[in-house]
């Protein structure tokens, strides 16, 4: 059984009023040119390379909610987003056995509603967050009430990042160039948003709040070393005031133990080095398999095949195996997958894998 955690999708009612509102039509230009995206049997079709024990949770593409929809707005579009990613799963339970939530971060009272119906009503296993929100810290504390609902429900928060272009890569320029906002920008958002709500207390107050972090917690697990002692140990040093200070009495445990709490995803294109890195900083008990289809050369089958054949290649037992490939994300959701696959016919996620592997928050 492998679950894909963290695949994306526009599913086609929703897409046609997103192209609507999107300011900068070119901003589509790669969309378009994936239809594993957009259309449902292209999408069903690609899928059948990995056979039927595969199947996908889904997450809405980018551009994030508040990046397109005004405060007033907003609320509707996440509404469409969610009641569209549902009836893909009520029609392909097989393939798209969950869905996750997007919210409309610029509402913080519509994401709360949104969070009550999607979940509550729809069904969906956790929400989606952006690393920032049009430019404001996640650890902002207009989103507190967003942990604190997430945190009653005991789901997940699926962390993606989000950057564009615009955010110039020295002061002298307008514009990233290179593409360096993607390629570096975005695990530098990750690492900063999940900073954040290491130092801000978020997970202090919220220590068994789930968050799965795309592309393997960026990069933190391979800045181990600056993190445990070049930060922490020596936090406040470097700068003046009491800021450091008073973060770290706020916590009741070192810095580094917080970041091994989240979760991490293997959408790393198929790369071994990195898959490895991640393992040995989270811990297989916090790594989920996921691809980040479609968003690959081939439009949609590459990054699952090359990442099945990093997991597979993988020193580890099988029951271990079988946690990342499924285990995890089902635990992370209280069995739910595991039951409605079971019912479809396909075995328990993880059923061979040791029982006393368990959520290390």
């Amino acid at each position: 059984m492998k679950i894909d955690a963290f695949s994306h999708i526009l599913p086609p009612r929703y897409f046609e009023v997103m192209q609507g509102m999107v300011r900068d039509p070119r901003a589509l230009k790669r969309w378009l040119t994936l239809p594993a995206l957009y259309d449902v049997d292209a999408r069903l079709a690609m899928m059948e390379e990995f056979g039927p024990d595969f199947s996908q949770i889904l997450t809405l593409s980018s551009p994030p909610i508040e990046l397109l929809a005004e405060p007033d707005s907003s609320g509707a579009l996440a509404r469409l987003a969610n009641e569209t990613l549902a009836e893909l799963v009520t029609q392909h339970p097989r393939r798209f056995p969950a869905f996750v939530a997007s919210l409309p971060l610029n509402n913080v009272a519509a994401s709360l509603a949104e969070i009550e119906y999607a979940i509550d009503e729809l069904g969906a296993v956790g929400v989606q967050m952006f690393t920032n929100v049009n430019g404001v810290p996640i650890d902002d504390p207009q989103f507190e009430p967003i942990y604190a609902a997430m945190a009653r429900r005991d789901l997940p928060i699926w962390l993606h990042p989000t950057r564009s272009a615009t955010t110039a890569d020295y002061r002298t320029e307008e514009t990233s160039q290179y593409e360096i906002w993607w390629a570096l920008g975005w695990p530098y958002e990750s690492s900063v948003a999940m900073s954040r709500l290491v130092f801000s207390g978020v997970l202090e107050r919220y220590p068994d709040l789930a968050i799965i972090t795309h592309h393997m917690g960026a990069m933190i697990p391979f800045l181990e070393g600056r993190i445990r002692l070049g930060w922490a140990d020596q936090f406040g040093s470097r700068t003046h005031g009491e800021e450091a200070r008073s973060a770290l009495a706020r916590l009741s445990r070192e810095p580094i133990e917080y970041f091994r709490s989240f979760y991490a995803d293997t959408s790393l294109s198929g790369s071994a080095i990195g898959t490895r890195c991640g393992l040995d900083f989270f811990g297989s008990e916090h790594v989920v398999f996921a691809s980040d289809c479609p968003f690959d050369p081939e439009g949609g089958p590459m990054y699952i095949r090359e990442m099945i054949r990093v997991i597979d290649s993988l020193e580890i037992d099988e029951g271990v195996r079988d946690q990342i490939y499924s285990g995890n994300v089902d635990r992370l959701t209280h069995g739910r997958l595991g039951l409605l696959l079971q019912d479809l016919g396909h075995g328990h996620p993880g059923e061979k894998a040791d029982a006393g592997i368990g959520r290390a928050h």
